[in-house]
C-alpha cells in the first residue's frame, strides 16, 4: 500500500503533535521514532511520521537523517513529504531547517518548497512573512527565550534566507486570500525566478487548507502541524486517503503505576507544574548536584528514585527539572547551554528507565528534548495514536514493545495548567 503522506520531524513532540493533527484531519497515523524497520506492517495506514531528534545537532548531521527518513518514506510510496518543524521556527542562522529543506528539495528534483509554521489554533499565524504568537511578533513574545534556539527576528523570508543556499520568497496574505490557484500561481513565478523557498501567510484555519492543497502540486513543503492539517484535508477532499471519523482507538488498559518529568522551564510548564503540587508530590531535580560530577549526579538520582518510590505506590507522582527563566541563564552562563541540557536531560531519561522498571505503564514528559532523550533511553520504536489530551498532545500507545505502555509526549508550551492530570485522566 502507497502512502499518502510522509513527514520527517525534527523532534519527538513534535512528530507527536503532527501525528495527531493528521490523524483529526482523517488520515490513519503512525508514529515512528527513527527510521522504522522494513517490515513495518503499514496495512490500512495512510501517513507515517518519522520523528528524529535533529533540532539542534549539526546540521550535517541533520540533514543526512532527515535523507534517509525521507528515502524510507519515498520507497513506501509517500507522493509528497512534509518536513514538520517548530511552530515558533527554531532554529539558528546555520540551521537546521534551511540546510534539511534544501537537501530534501533536492533529492525529491523541487523546484520550490512552499514553508510555513502556522498554525491559529495555537495561536502561531504569520503575516506579510512575519511570525506571530498570538497579537505579538515572535521577537517580542516570551517564546523569543528559547533556551537552545532563542528568535529575535519574526521576519521568516530573513530568517529562512540567512540559512538556505537559494532564495527565499513570499506567498503574501492577499494571494492566499485568492485560493489554492493563486497559491499555485505565485509559486510557480517564484521558482522560474530562481526563488528555492517561499514562506507562506496564513491567518485563520482556511488559509491551512487552501496551502494545504497548493502544496500537494509539490513534492515536499515545510511547516508545522497547521499544514499538516491542511495536507491532510486535502488528501482525504481529493480521495487519496479515507477518513476514519476518530482517533484511533488504544484497545484494552494497561493499568500499571505513572508518573510525570518534566524537563521544559517554558512559562506553561511552569504553571502546570505549579497547579500539579496541589494533586500530586512533586520532586525538583537539583541542577547543580547534576553538575557536580559523575558521583552527585548519582547521588541525585538516586535520592530522587528514593524519594518516588516512596510515593508512587498511592498514586502518580512528578520529577521537574524546570526553573525560571532567569535561572536557567545563570546556570547556562556559568557551565555553558549545551552541558546543562544534556545534563537534566540525560538524568530525567535515567530515571524514566528506573521508573519503567519498577513498573511505571503511563508517563507524562514535558519539554521536546527531554522527551527525545526519554524515548531514546526507553528504546521506543513506534506508536498508535490515541485520545488528544490538549491540542497538539495525543495519548500515545507504543508498538511492538512487549510490555505495552502509554506516554504523553509534550512541547514545554502546549497544554493548560491542568495538563498533568488531564493526561494522567486519559491514560487508563
Amino acid at each position: 500500500m502507497s502512502l499518502a503522506l510522509g513527514s520527517v520531524a525534527d523532534d519527538y513532540t513534535g512528530a507527536s503533535d503532527l501525528a495527531n493533527t493528521l490523524t483529526k484531519g482523517g488520515l490513519r497515523t503512525v508514529q515512528t521514532i527513527g527510521i522504522p524497520a522494513d517490515d513495518l506492517d503499514l496495512a490500512g495506514v495512510d501517513a507515517v511520521v518519522v520523528a528524529l531528534k535533529s533540532r539542534s545537532i549539526p546540521a550535517a548531521e541533520a540533514v543526512a537523517r532527515s535523507r534517509a527518513a525521507e528515502a524510507w518514506l519515498r520507497g513506501r510510496g509517500a507522493a509528497h513529504v512534509l518536513f514538520k518543524i517548530c511552530s515558533t521556527f527554531d532554529s539558528t542562522d546555520a540551521g537546521n531547517i534551511g540546510p534539511v529543506m534544501d537537501a530534501l528539495r533536492a533529492e525529491a528534483n523541487a523546484a520550490i518548497a512552499l514553508v510555513t509554521p502556522a498554525f491559529p489554533e495555537t495561536g502561531r499565524t504569520v503575516y506579510q512573512g512575519n511570525l506571530f504568537v498570538g497579537a505579538v511578533p515572535l521577537d517580542e513574545s516570551p517564546l523569543k527565550d528559547h533556551p537552545l534556539n532563542p528568535m529575535r527576528d519574526a521576519n521568516l523570508v530573513r530568517v529562512l534566507a540567512r540559512q538556505s543556499a537559494a532564495p527565499v520568497g513570499l506567498v503574501d496574505f492577499a494571494t492566499v486570500a485568492r485560493g489554492p490557484e493563486a497559491v499555485a500561481a505565485r509559486l510557480d513565478a517564484l521558482a522560474a525566478e530562481g526563488v528555492g523557498a517561499a514562506i507562506a501567510d496564513a491567518v485563520v484555519e482556511a488559509d491551512l487548507e487552501t496551502l494545504g492543497t497548493a502544496a500537494l502540486g509539490h513534492r515536499v513543503s515545510v511547516g508545522a502541524s497547521g499544514l499538516g492539517l491542511g495536507l491532510a484535508r486535502a488528501l482525504v477532499a481529493a480521495g487519496r486517503a479515507s477518513a476514519p471519523g476518530r482517533a484511533a482507538d488504544l484497545g484494552a488498559p494497561v493499568g500499571g503505576l505513572a508518573a510525570c518529568l518534566a524537563g521544559s522551564c517554558s512559562q506553561a510548564t511552569l504553571g502546570q507544574i505549579a497547579a500539579a503540587e496541589a494533586l500530586m508530590p512533586v520532586r525538583r531535580l537539583d541542577p547543580e548536584r547534576l553538575l557536580a560530577g559523575e558521583s552527585e549526579t548519582e547521588a541525585e538520582i538516586e535520592a530522587v528514585l528514593a524519594w518516588a518510590g516512596a510515593h508512587i505506590g498511592t498514586g502518580p507522582v512528578l520529577v521537574a527539572s524546570s526553573a525560571e527563566p532567569a535561572t536557567v541563564r545563570s546556570l547556562q552562563a556559568r557551565h555553558g547551554g549545551d552541558r546543562v541540557g544534556h545534563a537534566i536531560e540525560g538524568a530525567l531519561a535515567r530515571i524514566a528507565e528506573a521508573l519503567v522498571a519498577r513498573g511505571v505503564r503511563r508517563l507524562v514528559v514535558a519539554g521536546g528534548e527531554t522527551s527525545g532523550a526519554v524515548v531514546d533511553r526507553l528504546g521506543l520504536k513506534a506508536f498508535r495514536l490515541g485520545p488528544e489530551i490538549a491540542a497538539g498532545v495525543p495519548v500515545l500507545r507504543t508498538l511492538g514493545q512487549g510490555d505495552d505502555m502509554l506516554l504523553a509526549l509534550k512541547s514545554g508550551n502546549f497544554g493548560g495548567r491542568d495538563f498533568f492530570p488531564r493526561a494522567l485522566d486519559l491514560m487508563r
